[in-house]
């Protein structure tokens, strides 16, 4: 039996989110996310993503600090080329795994990107146990996700999925679902993140992707924008591991309750704090303003669902907003179909256009109907004829 599975933070995601904070162009503090970068780079001697940084204009070249970490590096990429040469002449099979992990993983760490996908490789090549490849994969996949390589995300997601059909652990079942709905959501597929990550919700271990409130508002963006009231009130609202945690993010705990509840004021108000967080996240940043724009239409439909028609002031009252603001606002979902009203701007009144579900049920039923009618009797027709 394989031993547990034991995840370090490697590479350090966190690096990887200053990163972003440095290309969020009025982030405040950039001098101390530049310090704390390079305090990371300076302490374990990170001079392939010090370059990466340096190439992508996020820091300056210091010619004296890039040639002292690169000496590092050298001294201990032969250190551990002497280690793999001891094993594979004087040691077994798993003693030279060891030694090719070792050097893949401190390549990982100082952020040579190339260096570690061949080395991860090669120490591939020569594991055996199922848990172990796949923790190899996973390290890829989280390697992907800390240089924004998604191509290198898809080709290790779909890798991890081949060996798990050979079968494997709860825990590393898990840890999938959860980089499946990273990868989801940079997809824009947040129907599928939130599965995913209502699947993990009671079993959460994968704290070297993120942190648990990261999680957990992760898990509420995602459902808020894809699933109907009745799954989000039994699936995240009502969610134990949800209330303990949904606290500690601002707005969220409002934007949820507030949303379901009908407390559209609130919810709004919530919305733009959510947006603002959104914008200093580096997963969720590019999709910011369409959740900004989906959300702002599934309380507007939901609000309209509970009428045949409301006055235009009453609506924008309930909204926080202003008349002429909602007007303009329903009126550019309302042309490209997103909301099913209309407005009548000489009265100030806002019509739904809701069709009746049950009669739109019963016209397809009596469609269907006739055409199976029809061909029974083409049927019967030829039978008859022969």
């Amino acid at each position: 039996m394989e031993d547990e599975t034991v995840v370090v933070k490697l590479p350090n995601l966190e690096l990887a989110d200053l990163r972003f904070y440095l290309s969020i162009p009025r982030y405040p503090n950039k001098a101390q996310v530049q310090e704390r970068l390079l305090e990371a780079i300076r302490k374990d001697a990170m001079s392939g993503f010090y370059k990466y940084l340096v190439a992508e204009h996020y820091l300056p070249l210091d010619q004296d600090l890039l040639a002292s970490i690169e000496q590092i590096n050298e001294e201990k990429i032969k250190a551990f080329d002497n280690a793999i040469v001891d094993a594979e002449n004087n040691l077994g099979e798993s003693e030279v795994r060891e030694a090719l992990l070792s050097k893949a993983n401190y390549f990982c760490l100082i952020g040579a990107k190339e260096q570690a996908i061949a080395a991860y490789a090669s120490t591939a090549e020569k594991t055996v146990a199922l848990g172990q490849r796949l923790d190899i994969t996973f390290t890829l996949v989280r390697l992907g996700f800390f240089f924004d390589d998604y191509d290198l995300v898809n080709r290790s997601i779909r890798k991890a999925h081949s060996l798990m059909e050979e079968g494997s652990d709860w825990d590393r079942r898990n840890r999938l679902k959860t980089y499946e709905a990273i990868q989801a959501m940079h997809s824009r597929k947040f129907d599928l993140a939130a599965n995913l990550l209502i699947e993990t919700l009671a079993t959460f271990t994968s704290y070297e992707v993120f942190t648990l409130e990261t999680f957990i508002f992760y898990t509420v963006i995602a459902a808020t924008v894809s699933l109907d009231r009745i799954s989000l009130k039994k699936k995240i609202i009502d969610s134990p591991e949800v209330l303990a945690v949904i606290q500690k993010t601002p707005h969220l705990s409002s934007l949820l309750n507030d949303y379901y509840n009908g407390e559209y004021r609130n919810f709004l108000i919530a919305l733009l704090g959510i947006f603002e967080l959104m914008n200093h996240d580096r997963l969720l940043s590019q999709h910011s303003r369409w959740y900004f724009k989906e959300m702002r239409i599934k309380v507007y439909a939901q609000f309209l669902e509970n009428y045949q028609s409301v006055q235009l002031d009453s609506m924008a009252s309930q909204f926080g907003l202003s008349p002429k603001f909602l007007d303009e606002e329903l009126s550019r979902f309302i042309s490209v179909n997103r909301i099913n009203c209309k407005i009548d701007k000489v009265g100030g009144i806002i019509q739904t256009n809701r069709s009746d579900n049950k009669n739109v049920q019963y016209e397809t039923l009596l469609k269907q109907g006739d055409m199976l009618l029809n061909r029974i009797q083409k049927l019967a027709a030829r039978v008859v004829n022969m």
